[in-house]
């Protein structure tokens, strides 16, 4: 399919204008994501409608805490990424197409029938997830404009390399995203992951503008982005510019694909960053990937009574009623959360 958001240039060469890459493209040739080429002065998405992955899952797995709690959320995704994490938690699918040259794997899905299967297993959204749903826009947003019709919310878990304009484009469609701010240095982005840090800040900034539901999870790895003064300006960022009620999801990092000379997190690691995190104004800073530590609870943000109990991904308890504390009767931030 013809990609959305290009320009043609002379020579053939076209500008895709979807993420912050923003490549030029030489005929015959892909961008950085390599599942958009350009065929003759045609930009075309060589994963339009191939879905590599298709699942139900826990819409707390995203990890979307504030976004209809102990829901399921139908989850989708293609292969490809436009981003080069030596950590990246998903490479056999994400890290795919720069790897494996020929014919990207996935199976031809009509949008129609991914909204009729979300339907079918009591799905309440729809989740663009494992990769990165920028670099499948078209399809992405094909399914979205269906779900929505039906009344199912649409969510994004994305690394927030978006250009404006793909923002607007999906802004009527998108309920909610959970948005990767991976660190806060622009060394990092470039050194650990091929791109840089004020791209995502500008998506997170138009998100929340747009009246998107916004969560932000930072994966804190060891020596590389877990000193205390970078993750107090990481927060700080949060509740200055996306506001205080902007829940952050500090998680535990593993080795994994290029990135095995670093050890686990440690707990006393996570449990400080969330310190850091309340003590920035925020009012719900969440610890993932330790299950039982009792930082997966919700807390009201007024009286601090725990409104919402989890155990990884489970609801053990949800005490909220119409979206209030039932002690205080305060708002707690989100969509659909009793």
């Amino acid at each position: 399919m013809e990609a959305l958001l290009y320009d043609s240039l002379p020579d053939r060469k076209v500008q895709c204008r979807l993420c912050a890459h923003r490549c030029v493209i030489k005929p015959g040739r892909q961008g950085i994501c390599k599942v958009r080429e350009n065929r003759d002065g045609m930009l075309i998405s060589r994963v339009y409608r191939k879905l590599i992955a298709r699942h139900i899952d826990p819409i707390e797995k995203k990890p979307l805490f504030h976004v209809l709690p102990g829901s399921l959320s139908y989850s989708v995704a293609t292969v490809g990424c436009n981003f080069a994490c030596r950590f990246c938690q998903n490479a056999d699918i994400a890290q795919l197409p720069g790897e494996r040259s020929g014919v990207l794997p996935g199976d031809i899905t009509p949008p129609e029938a991914v909204v009729r299967a979300a339907e079918s297993a009591g799905c309440r959204s729809i989740a663009y997830t494992y990769t990165e749903p920028t670099v499948y826009f078209e399809t992405a947003l094909e399914i979205a404009r269906i779900a929505r019709e039906r009344g199912l919310l649409n969510v994004f878990v994305t690394n927030g390399y978006m250009t404006a304009e793909a923002v607007e484009m999906i802004r009527p469609f998108l309920d909610a995203a959970n948005v990767d701010l991976k660190a806060y240095t622009d060394d990092f982005y470039k050194t650990r992951c091929g791109a840089r840090i004020e791209p995502v800040k500008e998506t997170l900034r138009a998100m929340k503008a747009a009246g998107i539901f916004l969560e932000v999870t930072t994966l804190v790895i060891p020596g590389l982005n877990d000193a205390p003064d970078e993750l107090a300006a990481l927060a700080g960022f949060i509740a200055g510019e996306l506001g205080p009620g902007t829940p952050w999801h500090v998680s535990r990092f593993h080795p994994v694909y290029r990135l095995t000379d670093r050890p686990p997190t440690p707990v006393e690691t996570l449990t400080a960053a969330r310190d850091i995190g309340l003590a920035a104004g925020l009012k719900y800073v969440y610890v993932g990937n330790v299950p039982g530590n009792g930082g997966e609870d919700t807390p009201c943000p007024g009286c601090g009574e725990t409104v919402i109990r989890r155990r990884g991904y489970r609801i053990l308890e949800n005490r909220l009623e119409n979206g209030r504390c039932p002690d205080c009767g305060e708002t707690v931030h989100g969509i659909g959360l009793s």
